[in-house]
């Protein structure tokens, strides 16, 4: 407590020489004096100390139970100063350079050669007899994987399974008695919660560096299917793989991914949260790979104008943008501009937690959707696919600008047009030949495919003029480009 009272001290006397307590300027004075020139409420205003968790015992503890893993790979070339293409004491400008190359016997000064990628990671131990969890990027292509304890250690492991969707991948050591980590539950963390990681950054073994869960369900646009863990943890290369505890020692999550605009730790680390993490080491271990469930669509963010166009209360749920032919959610009657709002009784709130959701579930297993579809909600069934044959699309659209008017010039496609579109036997669709005002700053452009309006499949300017005097803030149009379909959010003024 002593060393909270000086900081104290000296940050009034830092206030009170720049002359800012009290609102006057004054002179330099003691910490005594200082705290009197205070307001009394302020003075007498009691203070709580928040006990910070024993990072040196998560660290003693548990430690041990972390590895550095060394990975060789396939080989690739080596272009260090003694692998380019050189042939001693001739000059690359020479003339006869390129013939004499030819000749350099294999193996020689300066030829061509393949050095073995190498990388590393960290990991950590799950079974007393070997188990350890990492990442998949981490074993991406490896020939040989090397695990290092920290007692100095080392095993060659073999690669039972890896899952590139979720980024997790199981290792197996042939040692008995080993240390392990105790395993938690991320769903039990809380935002602004302590956590701790243990890895091998930049190959600094068992470094242990701490913070706090900035966020959780995070939904990355990379095509995976993990709601990560956010902290602010410092995560560096080399960390990857390795352990996450919370303030009571247990694993809650793989350190896995960083944001960063220098390659380096910039404050925003994810973690693949236990319950993922164990669902599919479970079924690696049991059948050599991990499955995951598909629906079959494209879906979209919603935005504060897309829920107005939809007549939604607030602007929650994964946008249908497109559904694949023959899909799971086109035989469960799932339809271009519904909105799912919950699958299995979970809520749906950002559009990445439905490929996340739908990603954890096994293939042909029958869910719930519950959708919003043209002001009133609708339950269907399906029945998911397997991922392995396509995987589910996240569309992103570009924020829509909140003036003017919409500003499209419109007509109907030409046979051929439509042909060019993939349209052909569809009499739905409209050819943007211009695009102004508030539609052009909301991202459509001229040859664009104006396919729908607020959910209504349009058909004439007519329908389109008469969709538009029926809103008053906003609208959704779909449109198609490139084959690809999403909503666009237009504000009407």
């Amino acid at each position: 407590m002593k060393s909270l009272s000086l900081t104290a001290s000296r940050l009034v006397l830092s206030l009170v020489a720049a002359g800012v307590v009290g609102g006057a300027s004054v002179g330099l004075v003691s910490g005594t004096q200082a705290r009197a020139a205070l307001p009394v409420s302020t003075a007498q205003a009691p203070t709580t100390a928040v006990a910070l968790p024993d990072f040196s015992q998560i660290a003693q503890r548990h430690g041990a139970a972390v590895v550095n893993i060394s990975v060789i790979g396939k080989a690739t070339p080596d272009d260090d100063q003694q692998a380019t293409n050189r042939v001693p004491g001739i000059d690359p400008s020479d003339p006869l350079f390129e013939f004499f190359k030819r000749f350099q016997p294999p193996g020689a000064p300066g030829g061509e050669r393949e050095a073995p990628s190498r990388g590393q990671g960290s990991g950590f131990i799950i079974s007393a007899d070997g188990l350890v969890l990492t990442n998949a990027h981490v074993v991406r292509d490896a020939q040989r994987v090397t695990v290092k304890l920290t007692d100095r250690r080392e095993f060659v492991a073999k690669v039972l399974g890896s899952d590139p969707k979720t980024d997790v991948a199981v290792l197996r050591i042939e040692a008995k008695d080993l240390p392990v980590v105790p395993l938690g539950s991320a769903r039990d963390l809380k935002v602004g919660e302590w956590v701790l990681a243990i890895g091998s950054p930049f190959g600094f073994e068992n470094s242990v560096t701490a913070g706090v869960v900035s966020a959780k369900g995070r939904s990355l646009p990379d095509d995976s299917f993990v709601p990560f863990i956010q902290t602010d943890v410092a995560v560096n290369p080399g960390n990857s793989g390795g352990p996450l505890f919370n303030s009571r020692g247990e694993v809650v999550g793989i350190n896995s991914q960083t944001y960063s605009r220098t390659g380096g730790y910039q404050g925003l680390s994810f973690a693949i949260p236990m319950e993922t993490v164990l669902q599919v080491k479970d079924q690696i271990v049991a059948h050599g790979k991990a499955s995951h469930a598909r629906l079959g669509v494209s879906v979209q963010e919603i935005n504060q104008t897309l829920a107005e166009s939809f007549q939604l209360d607030k602007p929650e749920g994964a946008l249908v943008s497109s559904v694949e032919p023959g899909s799971p959610a086109a035989k469960a009657g799932l339809q271009v501009g519904d909105v799912i709002r919950q699958v299995g009784g979970q809520a749906i709130v950002a559009s990445g937690d439905l490929p996340a959701l739908i990603g954890q579930t096994l293939p042909g297993s029958t869910v719930k959707l519950d959708v919003w579809r043209k002001g009133q909600s609708v339950v269907l069934s399906a029945k998911l696919g397997d991922a392995a044959d396509k995987a589910v699309k996240v569309a992103r659209a570009d924020k829509a600008d909140d003036q003017g008017r919409l500003g499209l010039a419109l007509r109907p496609l030409a046979p051929q047009e439509r042909r060019a579109a993939g349209l052909a036997g569809q009499d739905g669709g409209l050819l943007v030949e211009d695009a102004q005002g508030p539609a052009s700053l909301a991202g459509v452009e001229a040859g664009d495919v104006l396919l729908a309006v607020n959910g209504a499949q349009v058909r004439s300017v007519e329908q389109v003029r008469d969709l538009l005097g029926k809103s008053t803030k906003s609208l959704a149009l779909l449109i198609q480009r490139d084959g690809n379909q999403i909503f666009v959010p237009v504000r009407l003024g």
